[in-house]
């Protein structure tokens, strides 16, 4: 199967009851892609939690914007973009937070890393860019065991 330069977009309302349509479509095109079924659901996580920060964070409140959402299908695996155009965040500070998660307790982490850290955590690469809104690209790559013949 050819994908290469294959791309599926997305355009919801920045609101929580819509997240479940990225995860389906997730879901779908993953399994289309023959991945396992633990990267799919790892993906889920993941794509989801860039979702729910557009969602919290990205508008003010009473002003709903917009999460766009491409999916690009790959040969060997598959990246997820995740955009709003809402108020940015350092996601250098945030990952640097993020990162020192060990030896604490639950309790002790601070609430806004977490996300992060579960992306970086789940996915193979995370990139953020923020300018004029936040974009997140999430990719995964198809392990050698996965991919189709």
């Amino acid at each position: 199967m050819n994908l290469d330069n294959r791309t599926i977009r997305m355009t919801l309302p920045a609101e929580a009851e819509y997240i479940d349509l990225v995860r389906l479509t997730l879901y779908g095109l993953g399994t289309k892609l023959g991945f396992s079924y633990e990267d799919i659901e790892d993906m889920k996580v993941a794509v989801a939690e860039a979702c729910n920060n557009a969602v919290v964070h990205a508008y003010e409140p009473g002003r709903i914007g917009t999460i766009e959402v491409r999916f690009e299908l790959l040969e060997d695996g598959m990246k997820v973009t995740v955009k709003d155009e809402g108020s940015s965040f350092n996601f250098d500070e945030k990952a640097q937070q993020a990162g020192s998660l060990h030896d604490q307790s639950l309790e002790e982490a601070k609430v806004g890393g977490l996300g992060i850290y579960l992306m970086q955590a789940l996915m193979d690469e995370v990139e953020v860019t923020n300018d004029g809104g936040t974009e997140v690209v999430l990719t995964k790559w198809l392990s050698k065991s996965e991919e189709m013949v």
